[in-house]
């Protein structure tokens, strides 16, 4: 089993280009302005000219987001994929409006949190945020990846949430999981990707035995 690897929160050309050698599958743009990692559709439409046709493909992760803001970043960014955290009817919106493949963000923290349907192209399943939270997502935080194994997916999805190259292995072989998604586990700070973590990250992902 070949498992594949998203690097999200790229902000820079050295970030971008430590993805691309270390043969990730997908990188991820941030376009939420709360985040350490969020990116402006020009500098993200810069860096996403810059992969080469055979190289990952380009995810834009949006929050909440109106089809006017998707609409502007997708006027300079050339996204293959949309990341959306909104409710499910939303992401069917969303995925109808633009005709991009579609992935749902769920947070998980018991069993019933894992969904059992998806009319989207596939889910992202991560820890819930913290209480008062003003930021989505896992926010470094792992839940108990032996959830996931039992789980019967409805889509392909991604684990993500407290990742880093430390763990990933352990990750897979207890969640089952055949992608995964990482950001701040391959930072040397907030914000700024690690080209060592990058590689150590996906070599680890790509050998979990």
């Amino acid at each position: 089993m070949t498992v594949r690897v998203k690097i999200c929160g790229l902000r820079d050309r050295a970030g971008v280009d430590a993805a691309c050698a270390a043969g990730a599958d997908w990188v991820g743009f941030v376009f939420f302005e709360r985040s350490p990692r969020h990116v402006t559709a020009d500098v993200a439409g810069r860096l996403a000219r810059a992969i080469p046709p055979d190289g990952p493909q380009r995810i834009g992760l949006f929050v909440h987001p109106t089809d006017d803001a998707i609409r502007q970043v997708l006027d300079h960014v050339p996204l293959d994929g949309l990341q959306i955290y909104d409710d499910a009817a939303r992401a069917v919106a969303i995925r109808a409006r633009f005709g991009l493949p579609v992935w749902l963000a769920a947070g998980v923290a018991a069993p019933a949190d894992l969904p059992h349907a998806c009319a989207v192209d596939g889910l992202v399943i991560e820890s819930r945020p913290p209480a008062g939270s003003d930021r989505p997502g896992g926010n470094a935080r792992s839940f108990d990846w032996g959830l996931t194994a039992r789980w019967q997916a409805p889509a392909p999805w991604l684990l993500a949430g407290g990742l880093n190259p430390g763990n990933v292995r352990r990750a897979i072989r207890q969640a089952g999981a055949r992608a995964v998604d990482v950001s701040s586990g391959v930072e040397s700070a907030p914000g700024v990707k690690s080209a060592s973590l990058i590689h150590q990250f996906v070599q680890a992902a790509r050998n979990p035995a």
